[in-house]
């Protein structure tokens, strides 16, 4: 049993490896169809501009199969992990993504300082969620981007914090979990987060 970390050379891999590795996750980083194919559960950690992220899928052969393990598998996004997930970015220029989800991805409001950089609070919208047992509503969360989800579905969001404008802090549809923060810097948290996601994948691993 084991998460497969996808590398797709979009940056802090090492880290989110690391924090899964801290809280006694079985992880495999790889960029490997197969690998990915035959994992228990996804990860798409993700920093950086999101049209060089949907090249990258496409030179390495990745696209194909993470559609298809977001149809099946438990799968978290992390950051531009999670804006990927949606039908198109407005980052330089509009930029398909992989379209599981409804919704876009544009910049945020220049009436605040961009990027969103540091520690903000989420409230949740689903205070019921497996995901966040254990967490306070309200708790603060480490973020860095520009840009910013916008569901046409809002059943999907659970959680949101305000900066400038209500941004979308995390989302839940099926058997996607993702995030805008980052988990991984977000200190003991972020680290309940990565235990949460993986005790799920234990549950379900034994159904």
């Amino acid at each position: 049993m084991y998460i497969a970390i996808i590398n797709y050379n979009m940056g802090n891999i090492k880290s989110v490896e690391n924090a899964f590795l801290k809280i006694g996750a079985n992880v495999k980083v790889t960029s490997s169809p197969y690998i990915i194919s035959s994992a228990n559960a996804i990860v798409l950690p993700g920093v950086g501009a999101f049209r060089d992220a949907m090249k990258n899928f496409e030179e390495l052969g990745l696209t194909t199969v993470i559609r298809k393990v977001l149809r099946e598998k438990l799968f978290l996004g992390i950051c531009l992990g999670m804006q990927l997930l949606f039908e198109y970015s407005m980052e330089d220029g509009k930029t398909e993504g992989l379209g599981v989800l409804e919704g876009t991805v544009e910049r945020i409001p220049p009436v605040v300082k961009v990027p969103h950089m540091g520690w903000n609070q989420v409230s949740f919208k689903k205070p019921d969620s497996k995901i966040f047992g254990g967490i306070r509503d309200g708790e603060y969360f480490y973020f860095v981007h520009s840009y910013h989800v916008v569901c046409k579905d809002a059943s999907i969001v659970s959680s949101v914090t305000h900066y400038g404008t209500e941004i979308v802090s995390s989302i839940e549809s099926n058997n996607i979990y993702a995030f805008q923060f980052h988990p991984e810097k977000s200190s003991v948290s972020g680290l309940r987060l990565l235990e949460n996601f993986w005790n799920l994948v234990k549950e379900e691993s034994r159904v």
